[in-house]
């Protein structure tokens, strides 16, 4: 089968070395500690060691079965490779919420900044859609991105062979496919200010700000940018620089910075194009570099050329003085929460990466990736990628576990 070393090394490996780095590649990761560089090298979280504390946030929804899942896998490799783990719940989005009325409790903060690193499930659902924006749990994820530093996402998107049929589109157009989508995470309309909703002329008016500083741009372009050297060697920056103005600093920007990457070939795209391109013909892309917003689509609609949200991981990293934040790309699907019907492969997938750049513990990542892949290679499929012939998400993640 394609194994998830393609997936996580040959696509995430730059990219986490550049967030890690200072926007430099090395040739090799340090093996007994990481170092972090802002203005000047420091040593990085952890280093190596025989105990982890590990802050997992299961959120809402699916989060806690999801979280579970992981969780067993990844005892399961730390038992075999000889290390433990204490693992550390906090609260974020709903779930906290309902229980200190803050979507993301200071207490959360402080524990994530102390761990060694973080694991996050998934926030958000119906029950909370009608609180005032202050009090939604996601602007408690857009407060916890902010306040940790974590400005760039990493999303990549890579069709294995054994789901290809999973794709609702023809095997022709998905098969080969290996994107990365560099979304800038703590800018952009989400973040911009002035914002709200008022009483104008006697009606309501709401309004939001999409803005980026040039220093914004320019970092986020550098980590597409040196993710690409390691790639296809190919990035397209993705606007919407006929309309609108935070559009074209992003694009004259996005050019600026490519002077200093001869080697890249960069290309820009509309965001409407880019849609669209990526359903008719996905292929073309290697790296796609983009902001808050337009990242936010594209990267969910990337996720449906492999067939499911359910195998996508991902990683927000950027503030070299704290842990990275690991997780999958789906929501909290709060339609089957408690059923057992949610896939915890995406998750899994986020913890390997954990392992990998944060811990310092890249066999146990790729000991979990190859326990996934043996799991998918032997048929075992949850309902999101096989109606049919489907497990729980309980019973996918113990299957992880005995294949590790």
């Amino acid at each position: 089968g394609f194994g998830f070393e393609m997936l996580l090394r040959a696509s995430v490996l730059a990219a986490l070395s550049v967030a890690a780095y200072g926007f430099t590649v090395p040739s090799t990761l340090p093996s007994a500690s990481r170092v972090r560089a802002a203005s000047t090298a420091v040593n990085m979280a952890v280093k190596r060691k025989d105990k982890y504390s590990i802050t997992t946030l299961p959120g809402d929804g699916i989060g806690p079965e999801i979280i579970a899942g992981a969780i067993v896998a990844c005892n399961a490799v730390a038992k075999k490779q000889g290390f433990e783990i204490e693992w550390k719940e906090a609260l974020i989005g709903g779930a906290a919420l309902d229980a200190c009325n803050d979507p993301c409790p200071e207490a959360t903060l402080k524990q994530m900044k102390a761990s060694d690193s973080c694991l996050l499930a998934a926030i958000g659902g119906p029950k909370w859609d009608a609180n005032p924006r202050e009090l939604r749990p996601e602007t408690g994820l857009l407060k916890m991105r902010k306040e940790l530093g974590l400005f760039a996402n990493l999303r990549p998107a890579v069709v294995l062979d054994q789901l290809i049929d999973a794709s609702t589109l023809k095997p022709e157009v998905v098969k080969g496919v290996d994107i990365m989508v560099v979304r800038e995470l703590t800018g952009d309309v989400y973040f911009g200010t002035p914002k709200g909703i008022e009483m104008v002329d006697g009606e309501r008016f709401g309004y939001n700000n999409m803005c980026y500083k040039e220093s914004e741009i320019r970092r986020i372009a550098k980590v597409a940018f040196d993710l690409a050297m390691k790639r296809g060697k190919k990035v397209c920056s993705i606007d919407k620089a006929n309309v609108l103005d935070v559009s074209q600093l992003w694009r004259d920007v996005v050019i600026e910075e490519s002077g200093n990457y001869p080697e890249v070939e960069l290309t820009h795209q509309y965001v409407d194009n880019a849609a669209m391109q990526l359903i008719r013909w996905p292929k073309q892309f290697d790296v796609m570099v983009t902001g808050n917003i337009f990242g936010d689509i594209l990267s969910d609609e990337a996720s449906m050329l492999v067939g499911s949200l359910g195998m996508l991981p991902s990683a927000s990293v950027g503030d070299p003085s704290g842990p990275g934040v690991f997780e999958p790309c789906h929501g909290s699907a709060p339609d089957i929460a408690g059923t057992d019907k949610a896939n915890p492969l995406a998750t899994i997938l986020s913890a390997a990466m954990m392992f990998r750049y944060d811990l310092d513990r890249p066999e146990a990542a790729d000991a979990l990736e190859a326990a996934v892949n043996k799991a998918l290679d032997d048929g075992l499929r949850t309902a999101d990628l096989d109606s049919k012939k489907s497990i729980g998400c309980k019973q996918m993640g113990e299957e992880v576990a005995k294949r590790i």
